[in-house]
């Protein structure tokens, strides 16, 4: 099944150009250790996922770019197709000459109805494209004007306009030193929204891939490219085709449906974590080599002590004993401490992957009490390379991670909104105080609703 992404403001833009280039720098990748007949199915199942054909041979994504301003969208459209490799189609893109000024509400309320038709029927032919659609894959900001308020509009768009298919919104949670002045106002509006549209939301925050780039990369002047870089390869880790358990030797078609499946378990508890290891600069790669064991070990630390990346993990944090209860009076603490799962996905990419011991993942104390941990935990594996890693691990998790985080955004918010300030910014454009407080109290549901997990 073929999915289709659709690129959402400045950022969304620029991290989707990233992914293609990943995927197709994969794709064309020498992969000696794999058959010819199995690197041809992998090409043809990434390809039906990501690419169309054109006449000329080159492969087109299955994308929708929009943003309110031109200069990111032609530098987007140019870059691609100087790649050789892949390319966006001409008529798959809607900008115009004014931005939204990092005001959500202008985004949501202004550019949104006003535009809907155009970027609606750019989405349906994209959709139209497909022999069979999977679903949508946005990717968008949580902070600015267009990626925020417009992308959680068009969200909303094509869940009435979709109803069956799947939609996973990829988010950027902003910087916590602050990127613009009114980002937690934006961050409220766009995940409360997105809570009611989307079937999930992955989120990658910029602090954490920041952090990546400069200890692990060893990246000295970090753009935004580095970091769009580092979060293509993730998501790249994840979309890539892949053996799942009901798939047997056939990679699996529905790649959407299967994340959803295995990781969104109930309605309320939409927000998953990725983690990928290793991480490391290209031409260090040569020189390291990684045993499955070691990598398993660190990814499941990773996990409980909710460390976002391989350097600087707590290894002190342990499971809760079997049988111990832990009173509600504490339920805080423990959050700070041990990252209690609703559902866990590993990605094994690489040689020998088919005798990794994953035992580890499937211990009860990791998860929730209310999901059998046989249904809280899958495994996807294929014996291909992803991009010049020999193995490669990834983790989607459906967790407490983003806890600590929404807690601190809902809370600074909220902080603003008692004392009115910037309000009359968003009114003006027609989002009201009442809208804010349904957005306060929507984020406060998904906030207790993953505390006492």
């Amino acid at each position: 099944m073929s999915i289709v992404t659709v690129q959402l403001g400045q950022c969304g833009n620029q991290i989707g150009h990233e992914v293609f280039s990943a995927i197709c720098s994969d794709v064309h990748g020498t992969h000696g250790l794999c058959s010819k007949k199995e690197n041809e199915s992998y090409h043809d199942a990434c390809k039906e996922r990501f690419f169309s054909e054109a006449e000329s041979g080159v492969p087109v994504a299955r994308a929708v770019l929009v943003d309110m301003e031109p200069k990111v969208i032609s530098q987007t459209l140019s870059i691609a197709a100087r790649s050789g490799y892949w390319t966006y189609d001409d008529q798959s893109h809607f900008c115009q000459k004014q931005g939204s000024g990092n005001n959500w509400a202008n985004g949501y309320s202004v550019h949104g109805p006003r535009h809907k038709e155009v970027i609606m029927n750019l989405v349906q032919k994209e959709a139209e494209k497909c022999d069979r659609l999977g679903g949508f894959f946005t990717i968008m900001s949580m902070a600015g004007g267009t990626g925020s308020g417009l992308g959680a509009f068009v969200t909303q768009c094509l869940r009435d306009a979709f109803p069956t298919s799947f939609i996973l919104n990829h988010v950027i949670w902003p910087y916590g030193t602050g990127e613009v002045i009114v980002q937690n106002y934006n961050s409220v509006l766009t995940l409360s929204h997105l809570y009611k549209s989307s079937d999930a939301l992955l989120v990658h925050e910029n602090d954490v891939i920041h952090k990546i780039c400069a200890q692990l990369m060893h990246i000295k002047q970090i753009s935004f490219r580095d970091v769009n870089q580092v979060i293509a390869h993730q998501l790249g880790s994840v979309f890539q085709p892949t053996y799942t358990a009901e798939a047997g030797l056939h990679y699996s078609r529905n790649p959407l449906g299967d994340l959803m499946e295995t990781l969104v378990p109930h309605p309320e508890f939409k927000m998953l974590g990725l983690r990928n290891i290793p991480q490391m600069p290209e031409n260090s790669l040569a020189y390291s080599t990684f045993s499955w064991p070691g990598l398993i070990k660190h990814l499941r630390q990773m996990l409980i002590a909710n460390a976002k990346m391989e350097e600087g993990i707590d290894w002190r944090v342990r499971p809760p004993c079997p049988g111990s209860s832990i009173p509600s009076s504490h339920s805080t603490d423990k959050l700070l401490h041990f990252n209690t799962s609703i559902a866990n996905l590993v990605i094994l990419r690489g040689k020998d992957m088919q005798g990794v011991d994953l035992g580890s993942f499937r211990d009860p104390s990791l998860y929730t009490s209310w999901l059998n941990p046989q249904d809280a935990f899958n495994a996807w594996k294929t014996p291909r390379a992803f991009n010049k890693y020999e193995k490669t691990a990834s983790l989607v998790s459906n967790s407490q991670f983003l806890l600590k985080p929404l807690d601190n955004v809902v809370g600074k918010a909220w902080n603003m909104f008692a004392s009115k300030a910037y309000i009359h910014q968003y009114t003006k454009f027609g989002i009201e105080e009442e809208d804010f407080l349904d957005s306060f109290t929507a984020l406060e549901q998904v906030i207790s609703s993953y505390a006492i997990l």
